[in-house]
């Protein structure tokens, strides 16, 4: 086991909290000014038993990482209910329900890289790229004059995510986006 700060804890990151082993779904960094410290507000799930727990750490907490075995494997293809992925060094292949991965189907495209986390030899979670590009489907058109400015618009992209990009990004335009957080971070 290794202790990590909590500012270091990420979306798919496995950690030991109160005896039991978590998969991190989403953390923010919050920080209110003037009252008390700056801390890491965590969502995190159960790898045994799925239940969802909300815990906040201070930005000096030290959380226990749990010791999994990682192994790089390749998205191959969405088989209905189930993902496929590939073992990059033995070439198996592993099927996970799209339940189990949830909020991280979304960002998965064939070919994709990632990392596979294995807890006493089953899978207990996947760790995406920190970003991935995906092609927007669906947006609303430009509106003459739009600049880069605080007004964002819903664009739906090719995995079915929909994220808030600026009023310069166009239909078919390919993107940027930020797998810990879903924001839009440039175009393509």
């Amino acid at each position: 086991m290794s202790k990590v700060l909590a500012t270091e804890i990420r979306a798919g990151n496995l950690i030991e909290f109160e005896k039991r082993v978590w998969r991190v779904l989403k953390c923010y960094h919050v920080h209110v000014g003037g009252r008390g410290g700056a801390f890491m507000q965590v969502e995190m799930k159960d790898v045994e038993s799925g239940t969802k727990l909300n815990q906040r750490f201070r930005t000096d907490d030290k959380v226990e990482r749990a010791f999994v075995d990682n192994r790089e494997m390749e998205y191959l293809y969405n088989d209905g209910g189930s993902l496929v992925f590939m073992d990059k060094e033995n070439y198996e292949q592993l099927s996970l329900s799209a339940d189990f991965l949830e909020g991280q189907v979304e960002y998965l495209l064939p070919n994709t890289d990632v990392l596979m986390n294995f807890y006493s030899g089953r899978v207990i979670g996947l760790q995406l790229p920190p970003s991935v590009v995906l092609t927007i489907t669906e947006t609303e058109p430009n509106l003459k004059g739009a600049t880069a400015t605080s007004s964002y618009k819903p664009a739906k992209t090719e995995t079915g995510l929909t994220v808030m990009v600026p009023p310069f990004v166009l239909q078919g335009e390919k993107i940027k986006i930020n797998t810990d957080s879903g924001e839009y971070i440039e175009r393509v």
